[in-house]
Parts: structure tokens; sequence; C-alpha cells
């Protein structure tokens, strides 16, 4: 089985952003590259889309749900600062294929520590915006991972 780990795509200048930044939205760029999450991962089965609640992240994998007729479900395992331990338990948890997006800090925490497992292919050093980490499960336990640049 495989799950997409998801760093969202481009979005605005946090520095720059005055408003609260759960509701930080994409910019173009991230747009674009949310779209072409869609071509990247078209030949992969997904049963579901999981998301942080961010606006970033939802509307980094909202084209993907929209073009598999799947809804965006939001968890709070994927949003920033979240716990290891409950990310990992959301992925080694999952019943099907599903894409998950999350953020940096996430997407670092979990890399880092499937490298210290010794999971092949990992590389905690990757981890563009907007780029995927596919990562292959059997009985609940990851065993491979792939690194996908960010679309576009």
């Amino acid at each position: 089985m495989k799950v997409f780990l998801v760093r969202h795509a481009k979005a605005g200048d946090r520095e720059r952003w005055t408003e609260p930044d759960d509701i930080r939205p994409l910019t173009e760029a991230g747009r674009k590259q949310a779209d072409g999450l869609v071509a990247q991962l078209a030949d992969f089965i997904i049963e579901r889309v999981i998301s942080s609640r961010y606006a970033r992240c939802v509307q980094t994998v909202e084209p993907l749900a929209n073009a598999r007729d799947l809804a965006v479900e939001p968890d709070e395992a994927l949003a920033e600062g979240a716990s290891l331990d409950a990310t990992l338990a959301l992925i080694t948890g999952l019943q099907g294929p599903a894409a998950l997006c999350t953020h940096g800090d996430v997407m670092g925490w979990v890399t880092g520590h499937l490298e210290r497992q010794g999971v092949p292919g990992v590389d905690p050093t990757k981890g563009q915006k907007g780029s995927t980490w596919v990562l292959d499960l059997d009985g609940g336990i990851i065993v491979a991972a792939t690194y996908l640049e960010p679309p576009a």
C-alpha cells in the first residue's frame, strides 16, 4: 500500500502575513503546484485525501480530491507542530492508499524518524514545498520511501 505524504505548496510569506497563520493561502505558484499534483499522482490509487486544517494544506490537495471525487478530511495529526507519534499513528493506521498534506516541520520529523529506522530511500534533507514522499507500507510498517520533486 502507498501513502503520499505531501508538503503544502508555496504559500504567502509568513513574516509579511498579518492575519492568523492558519488562513494563509497559497500563492499563484502554489496553486500551480497544487494543480500539478493531480497529474503527478494520476497513475496511483488514492482512496482518501487527509490534510492539516491550515488553508495552505487544504488548498494544496483540493484539486487532487476534486479530481478523484473525494472530500478533504481534516486531521490534527498533520497540523503544524503535530507530534511525531500522532502523525505516525495516522500513517500506519490507514486501511487503504491515501494522500496526506502536512507542513515542513511534520514532514521533517517523519523523514528523520524513518532515516533513523533505516527505511530505504529516505533523505530528510529533501522536502521542498509541494513535494511528496511516497511511503510504501506493508502490514502497517513503512518499508520504503521515494521522493517526488514538486510539480510545476
